[in-house]
């Protein structure tokens, strides 16, 4: 079994209100979860309008899947054009 997380923090630059935040999360998130079939939420910056932080995680039988549904899904959210990705770090769990 092979599992990592990737740790996204955003920027969002037109978020005026933890709610306009909400409305640009959203569709990432539930986009991540439907297509990629990972787990992802908000883990941190939760009560600043203009930064988020995402946690994804993704488990399979090969790290290569692993690998490759976590660039997909990188891919994905740099693809929001309402988002500036700041940083983005994989961490590997397991023995």
């Amino acid at each position: 079994m092979h599992a990592a997380v990737l740790d996204l923090d955003l920027h969002i630059p037109q978020a005026r209100s933890l709610k306009d935040k909400r409305a640009v999360l959203k569709p990432i998130l539930e986009g991540c979860r439907r297509r990629f079939s990972v787990a992802a939420a908000e883990v941190g910056a939760q009560d600043r309008w203009q930064a988020a932080e995402l946690g994804v995680a993704a488990v399979a039988s090969s790290a290569q899947h692993v690998s490759d549904v976590l660039d997909a899904v990188e891919r994905f959210v740099w693809s929001f054009p309402e988002v500036e990705v700041v940083s983005a770090e994989r961490c590997w769990l397991g023995p």
